[in-house]
């Protein structure tokens, strides 16, 4: 058995007993080309275990709710916020796992260190739901929330992994039907790059417990199917999509996993696109790092609500 003490070692160092556990566990989906929906409920049961572990924020209120058969769930501190700002956020699982525990992890992260109420909500996955049924469930979020009364500058848009992924999606979305976007863009590890070709999925295969080469294959074949060949495709791969007019934009990764030159790659289009854009790459992080209780994730979350203060009053802020 592992002590508390034990396990914040382990994950702080990202070595130990607890980041093997980690790495078996979630490679353990990843055996073959061809995920079983038995093995797949495994693992998804698996990834909602890991909010009973990350799970460090009590003094929340936090009500579930449907929104149009979408399950959903609001987290809010206990004070008013002068601001009248909501983060909407799309949680992670390689578009094959997670529900409203698991998205709960960051979500109350995100409100307690901000203290900006947190919309999430369980999007149809794959591969019972193949794409573009996320986007879709995003979609009517995304309307849920502005018909309600709130003003799309009012809303900040967050994800990580393919959450990041969904995201940016839905932010293109907007964009090209002309319609209002969101104030600021948070990706935590975002997947923006359905080739799965760049370095880091070798120099860090060996670094990076949670995700591998493998593991985003298999994912990209349930959430795509055998149909879709062109992974370059913006609609699917933000990164080749046309970013100008995006809203500014944090993206944090870790350095040691294997989705950091997607992180990377998109911070350099950003600018580019003439995006305001600030990339944080964490020393000795890994794939969504800012779920687990450390340092590293505390101070990471610091940076959200410094850069959040940064685009709301338009000032820089130092701790």
């Amino acid at each position: 058995m592992f002590n508390k003490r034990d396990i914040k070692k382990d994950i702080e160092n990202s070595t130990g007993p607890l980041i093997k556990i980690l790495k078996s566990v979630y490679h353990s989906a990843e055996s073959s080309a061809n995920v079983t929906l038995e093995e797949l409920k495994k693992h998804r049961n698996f990834i909602e275990s890991i909010a009973h572990i990350a799970f460090t924020h009590t003094r929340l209120k936090i009500k579930k709710f449907d929104i149009d058969n979408i399950e959903a769930e609001w987290i809010r501190p206990f004070y008013n916020s002068p601001d009248k700002k909501v983060i909407l956020y799309c949680h992670g699982g390689g578009y094959t796992c997670g529900e409203l525990e698991y998205a709960g992890i960051l979500g109350t992260k995100m409100t307690a260190h901000t203290g900006f109420p947190v919309l999430t909500f369980a999007y149809r996955l794959a591969p019972e739901n193949r794409y573009p049924a996320a986007l879709e469930d995003a979609v009517r979020v995304w309307e849920y929330l502005t018909g309600s009364g709130v003003k799309a500058s009012d809303i900040i848009l967050a994800g990580d992994s393919a959450g990041g992924n969904l995201a940016l999606e839905l932010c293109l979305y907007l964009k090209k039907i002309k319609s209002s976007l969101p104030s600021a863009l948070i990706l935590f590890s975002p997947w923006t790059d359905m080739t799965a070709s760049s370095a880091t999925y070798k120099s860090e295969e060996a670094n990076d417990p949670i995700i591998s080469k493998t593991y985003v294959c298999n994912a990209r074949k349930a959430y795509l199917g055998d149909d879709i060949t062109d992974y370059k495709n913006p609609d699917y791969s933000p990164l080749y999509a046309e970013l100008s007019g995006m809203p500014p934009t944090l993206i944090q990764v870790g350095k040691n996993e294997v989705l950091r030159r997607d992180s990377e790659l998109l911070a350099v289009k950003l600018k580019k696109s003439g995006v305001r854009v600030k990339l944080q790459v964490y020393s000795g992080g890994w794939h969504v790092f800012q779920q687990f209780p450390t340092a590293m994730a505390k101070r990471a979350m610091i940076e959200v609500h410094l850069f959040l203060i940064s685009v709301i009053y338009g000032r820089k802020n130092k701790i």
